[in-house]
């Protein structure tokens, strides 16, 4: 399902950019003509093209979605810096799994959300951000500093008690999105991270000791 939903995230726009391209005009082809019965003492009449046909309404991204993918993007980011140091100072090889399966989930989440936000022909959100930004969830520097300096069960512990608040910090920015967003993919995307990172921190806390 994530794979599916990170591709509708990647060609979906696309698509919708294709389909409002400007294209040769096709000849109409005539179609039989769809008659409704009047009500009691009126005559039937002749339903027009635009009366049959139901309006599909289109996805349409407002700016709580823009601002959803470009925050989300740096919260994953330093998901990412947290876990890549998982395979040279985690003592336990439960802590470096988890490391590897938030790497393997966030990374091309990162992709995603990038190519989305290109295509909508909005800013990308560039690596300084990372140590600036006030979002939930967020490691401090010195946060990050300590975790840095970690080594073997210290590092397990700090990690894991870091990733725990982070991964609640995304679940909110979640809630936020789903609540205020406009957009199904993005909609759907925050869904997804909201139950992939509860299950998470399942199993993170199993984690600590």
């Amino acid at each position: 399902m994530r794979a599916a939903l990170l591709t509708a995230i990647v060609i979906g726009t696309a698509t919708l950019a294709g389909c409002s391209g400007s294209s040769e005009p096709t000849e109409a082809r005539p179609t039989a003509p769809v008659i409704a019965p009047g009500r009691p003492g009126e005559q039937a009449r002749t339903l027009s093209p635009t009366e049959t046909v139901p309006a599909v309404p289109s996805p349409s991204a407002n700016a709580a979605d823009v601002l959803f993918m470009q925050d989300m993007i740096v919260h994953h980011r330093q998901a990412l810096d947290m876990s890549d140091l998982a395979p040279t100072r985690a003592a336990s090889d439960a802590v470096k799994r988890m490391a590897a399966r938030i790497n393997d989930a966030q990374g091309p989440e990162i992709s995603a959300m990038t190519r989305w936000l290109e295509q909508q022909g909005q800013r990308l959100p560039d690596h300084h951000e990372l140590e600036h930004h006030d979002m939930p969830g967020m490691a401090t520097p010195e946060q990050l500093d300590a975790l840095r300096k970690a080594g073997g069960a210290d590092f397990d512990r700090l990690f894991v008690q870091l990733m725990i608040a982070h991964h609640m910090g995304a679940i909110t920015m979640a809630a936020d999105e789903m609540e205020k967003g406009s957009h199904v993919t993005v909609q759907e995307l925050a869904q997804d991270i909201s139950v992939t990172q509860t299950a998470e921190i399942n199993r993170l806390r199993q984690l600590q000791p």
